[in-house]
């Protein structure tokens, strides 16, 4: 049986399903699950949020999809099951856009292989997002936008993390 599983879903015809995740990852061997459920807020570097659009080319993200997971198996040894899924289109205020469980034996490889899968897919996944804000503007991201708030911030978060961004 797989134990990696990685998906993309249209926002346009379905949502982001914690559930199937949770279901996906829970094993009888497993005592260890921990889910990163990412949502679209209402703000962003001061700005006003209404929505995020999120644009990519569906194989090659669902490769690096993969590749991500073979990474976190290798960092955290096996068993390990992984799931990936990230919202493509226009999603809306409190839309999910990513969806990340690890199920382990135990918690810490669980929360170790999670944190390595959703660090992964936001800085390293071939994802565009583009934010539309409440006085009609949009603006295509330029980088992980806590990446950009710790720059004005003038922070050195980043170190601390050991990967070059601490959130």
């Amino acid at each position: 049986m797989e134990d990696i599983r990685v998906a993309v879903v249209e926002r346009s015809t379905a949502a982001l399903d914690v559930a199937a995740a949770l279901e996906f990852v829970s094993d009888p061997r497993f005592g260890g699950i921990a889910v990163f459920v990412g949502k679209v807020r209402n703000h962003n570097v001061g700005r006003q949020v209404t929505g995020i659009s999120y644009d990519l080319f569906e194989p090659l993200a669902l490769r690096m999809f993969r590749a991500i997971g073979e990474r976190a198996r290798a960092e955290v040894g096996a068993p390990l099951k992984l799931y990936i899924a990230h919202a493509k289109g226009k999603l809306q205020l409190d839309d999910l856009a990513v969806v990340v469980a690890a199920g382990t034996p135990h918690r810490d490889e669980a929360f170790r292989a999670c944190r390595l899968a959703i660090e992964a897919v936001k800085h390293e996944a071939p994802i565009w997002k583009q934010e539309h804000y409440v006085d009609g503007d949009s603006a295509w991201s330029e980088g992980c936008s806590l990446c950009e708030e710790d720059r004005h911030a003038g922070a050195d978060h980043g170190r601390q993390a050991g990967h070059g961004h601490g959130h």
